[in-house]
């Protein structure tokens, strides 16, 4: 699918899925106001933006369990939109399938990767005879399950999408670690202005002028000044992935950095000039409110 046409009156936040997903929960949940547009893939969403269909976007950028998502990292890269906001979403996987069936008849089970593989044990435990698919994401499980008929068939789900779908819960929270959370990043066309006086997170995208090995040194740039590094990232440097020391090749990388600070900080101002000196790359892809309620969100996710 791709994005409608939009009302102009409205505000709009584009997400990846379909009704149900937990990126829609997300968007619900940083956007309480704004129509949700789904995209088929992450770079409609991002597309969507640029090409003002829709005014925000929300991705998914790492999930507790799993790690992170790559693949939005790498469009982060490639597109030019800015960070405005976080969310943290707890993951509440269910079983659900057509009304009437019943748990033993089910010799199927599909949904994402990822929510399979979050749910194995409990699985295992249900007694299930069953084989488990990949599908792209977890509402599409099901709303698949409900176009088909899909009588011998569970999918792994929100609750919200059993209820989109109609579709009957045969087994409720049954992912195998509670601590399971999502971060989701809002993304639009214009950064929005630092704030020094509330907690703020600042992510930005590197590459060192001297390769991996002045990587201490940049992190030093953090550590000298009293900055919580969050998370740090590697991804391959696509324009440039081979560096040639004397006689030896060596794989070279862009570096996602996350901190706790927020760029109106002289401390972080600081901070930026010294990794600039060390970088042959250097972007700010936003600074941003920290997500500190997350713990209160919905289990409709």
């Amino acid at each position: 699918m791709s994005p409608a046409p939009k009302d102009a009156q409205k505000p709009y936040v584009a997400y990846q899925g379909v009704a149900g997903a937990y990126s829609e929960a997300a968007a619900a949940k940083a956007c309480p106001n704004f129509e949700t547009i789904p995209c088929d893939q992450f770079e409609t969403a991002f597309e969507s933006v640029e090409n003002r269909i829709a005014d925000l976007a929300i991705l998914p950028i790492e999930n507790s369990l799993g790690g992170s998502i790559h693949r939005n990292y790498d469009l982060l890269l490639r597109h030019n939109l800015h960070i405005i906001g976080e969310v943290l979403l707890p993951v509440h996987h269910c079983l659900m399938a057509l009304p009437g069936v019943r748990l033993e008849s089910v010799r199927r089970v599909i949904s994402h990767p990822q929510a399979l593989a979050q749910c194995e044990q409990t699985l295992t435990k249900l007694g299930l005879n069953a084989a488990c698919e990949a599908f792209d994401d977890t509402a599409g499980a099901a709303e698949q399950i409900s176009l088909y008929n899909l009588q011998d068939t569970a999918a792994i789900a929100s609750a919200r999408a059993a209820k989109i779908y109609k579709l009957e819960i045969l087994a409720n929270g049954i992912q195998d670690d509670s601590r399971n959370f999502t971060r989701f990043v809002v993304l639009s066309r214009d950064p929005v202005d630092p704030q020094a006086d509330r907690p703020s997170k600042t992510s930005v995208v590197f590459a060192l002028e001297n390769g991996t090995s002045a990587l201490f040194k940049a992190v030093s740039a953090f550590e000298a000044r009293k900055i919580n590094l969050s998370k740090i990232e590697s991804r391959p440097h696509k324009s440039c992935p081979i560096r040639l020391v004397e006689t030896v090749k060596r794989f070279e990388y862009v570096f996602f950095a996350e901190f706790e600070a927020s760029m109106a900080e002289v401390r972080t101002q600081e901070a930026m000039a010294e990794l600039k000196e060390y970088s042959s790359f250097f972007r700010v892809l936003g600074c941003y409110p920290m997500d500190i309620a997350s713990e209160s969100a919905s289990n409709e996710g």
